[in-house]
């Protein structure tokens, strides 16, 4: 009798894999559109042509650029200027903290936001300024000299106080760039920081009072409140986020959710930050599985001597 269960096994997992790839690729791509990324290159932003001086551009961004009057800097000792939830109740949404953001944001993306924040975050369609919708960010007009040349000096010196690549984490990249829209629940990440722990129920309700404020502000501006991130790349997947990101208006035109502006380093720390969030024992599962694979194809061995043993006569 001619041993047909290879021939079976092979059916079944040819069966099994086209199953699949109808259910989930096909089906996938069939209900989403698809965009390649571009790199997080922003080619179509003006380049910087002129090389910056960070000295020069300390004296811009804490004084005639007026970026401290909006923003902190921890990094400097520049402390904010209001309380997350009020800063949201004038602005929309919460300025970030510049510390990280030279490390964080394309360079290309820091100079076009500096001078027209508006095209820089593709929002032109909601703020207008030929029909007075002025954009919260007020954008800068130059200091009396060369703008592109000041501009180049207030980039190089973001770039000079930020952290080196290899020292940002994933959550310094996720909290400067998502973190004033996105809550994340499963980290305990709100819009207006980490959720510490409370002794007393009165100090943590008060906190949230704050969360509530600051989300009713960011959903005025934002046209609804945007979503909690915590399992957001288990449900769209790795590319759809990376690319969603790097140009939203492509997946929805007119959405209210700006161009993020991140350069290619910080978006990969950006999707390693949402893949730990979404999946806590990521790390410790991913262990257990190899160990699991190796077991099974052991097992796989033996099994298949012992059947050879039991029926080698009734072949």
């Amino acid at each position: 009798m001619k041993n047909k269960e290879p021939l079976i096994l092979v059916v079944v997992v040819l069966f099994s894999l086209l199953t699949y790839y109808l259910v989930e690729p096909f089906a996938h791509s069939q209900m989403h559109k698809h965009h390649e990324s571009e790199g997080f290159e922003y080619k179509d932003l003006p380049a910087l042509t002129k090389k910056g001086d960070a000295t020069k551009g300390q004296e811009l961004v804490m004084g005639a650029a007026a970026c401290v009057g909006c923003h902190s800097i921890e990094k400097a000792g520049v402390p904010a200027a209001m309380e997350p939830q009020d800063a949201a109740a004038s602005y929309g949404v919460n300025p970030p903290d510049l510390s990280n953001a030279g490390a964080v944001y394309s360079a290309r993306f820091l100079a076009d936001l500096i001078k027209n924040p508006a095209h820089a975050l593709m929002v032109e369609h909601k703020f207008d300024a030929s029909k007075g919708q002025m954009h919260p960010m007020v954008p800068f007009y130059g200091a009396g000299g060369d703008i592109d040349q000041e501009v180049a000096d207030i980039v190089a010196y973001l770039q000079s106080i930020a952290p080196k690549a290899e020292d940002l984490t994933p959550a310094m990249a996720f909290e400067t760039a998502c973190g004033r829209c996105h809550a994340v629940h499963y980290e305990n990440w709100t819009q207006i920081g980490e959720k510490p722990k409370f002794k007393y129920k009165k100090d943590e309700l008060a906190f949230d009072i704050k969360v509530l404020e600051y989300q009713k502000s960011l959903t005025k501006y934002m046209g609804k409140l945007p979503p909690d991130l915590s399992i957001y790349i288990r449900s769209r997947g790795e590319h759809f986020i990376k690319t969603f990101v790097e140009n939203p208006q492509q997946y929805l035109k007119g959405t209210a959710m700006p161009r993020v502006g991140v350069n290619a380093e910080s978006a990969d720390k950006v999707l390693e930050y949402l893949e730990d969030s979404g999946d806590l024992k990521r790390h410790e599962r991913e262990s257990v599985g190899k160990n699991v694979m190796i077991y099974i194809v052991i097992f796989a061995i033996f099994a298949l001597l012992w059947k050879k043993q039991v029926w080698k006569e009734l072949h």
